[in-house]
């Protein structure tokens, strides 16, 4: 993690950055494209964030971010589109694992920044909200990000560690909620 103080800059001047930063990325308009389906993908993007293509690791890096740029989710199924194909792929979790983040003071607090395998950045706002889901069986939590478009990132267990280490307890309905403070909203990691 790192904490980059700029002499507290304008929280709105960093969200625009940011967004002008993945807007120069230039991502193609899969929102509007419909094209009919052409079947399933041999492809599975791993809970790790591991793509997987015929069950082989992709170890082209620049591949995977291709890739990327044209998923896209309806309901609760996965697809890589262009104008003219729509082919289902697997997700076991999400389809971005979130691998680094850092701190920017704002004039108007704190600013957790964070960055997935897929080199998209977001900051932590009303936008790209956080939240925790607890495993049934286990209670172990999966904390994810909204990245972009309705697709979210699951956050590293590193990182989520050092969100813990910034959090502070609030109570929210009766329960005491560890969380932490981004873009002026409290961010609940779970009850304690």
């Amino acid at each position: 993690m790192s904490n980059e103080n700029d002499d507290n800059p304008n929280l709105n001047n960093i969200l625009s950055e940011i967004n002008k930063a993945q807007a120069s990325n230039k991502l193609p308009p899969v929102e509007q494209w419909n094209p009919d389906f052409c079947g399933e993908m041999e492809l599975v993007i791993k809970r790790d964030g591991t793509w997987h293509y015929q069950n082989s690791p992709i170890g082209r890096q620049r591949l995977v971010k291709l890739f990327s740029t044209v998923l896209k989710k309806e309901d609760d199924n996965y697809f890589l589109v262009t104008p003219v194909e729509k082919l289902g792929i697997k997700v076991e979790d999400a389809p971005f694992l979130v691998l680094k983040m850092s701190l920017k003071n704002t004039d108007q607090g704190q600013v957790i920044i964070f960055t997935d395998n897929c080199d998209n950045t977001v900051a932590l706002s009303e936008d790209n909200p956080l939240w925790v889901e607890q495993d049934a069986k286990t209670g172990e939590p999966s904390p994810y990000i909204m990245i972009r478009r309705n697709l979210h990132a699951l956050i590293h267990r590193n990182v989520f560690y050092q969100l813990v280490e910034l959090a502070e307890e609030r109570i929210i309905d009766d329960k005491k909620h560890l969380g932490v403070i981004s873009a002026g909203e409290f961010y609940s990691l779970g009850t304690i």
